[in-house]
């Protein structure tokens, strides 16, 4: 059930990116840095993750004020540790 919930999230903030998210974007689709796959909103160890590009192993997040708010912070580290 929390993979439905997790998937249908993931498809909805794909639908709703952030002007800061779409220019990312924007310069990371159609691997346009250094021929690397990127993928948005990606599902990962049952976060959600901004950015991911698996050749590089990488993944971005773009943060806004919401996270400076206290139980974003605690997620936001557990994430991290994850």
């Amino acid at each position: 059930m929390k993979n439905k919930i997790l998937k249908y999230t993931a498809r909805t903030l794909r639908k709703a990116m952030t002007c800061h998210e779409q220019i990312l974007w924007h310069n990371l689709c159609k691997k346009k840095i250094l021929g690397c796959q990127f993928y948005r909103q990606k599902i990962i160890a049952g976060y959600i993750v901004d950015f991911y590009c698996a050749t590089g192993k990488l993944v971005v997040e773009l943060d806004g004020s919401q996270h400076k708010q206290n139980d974003a912070i605690a997620y936001d580290l557990e994430r991290t540790r994850v």
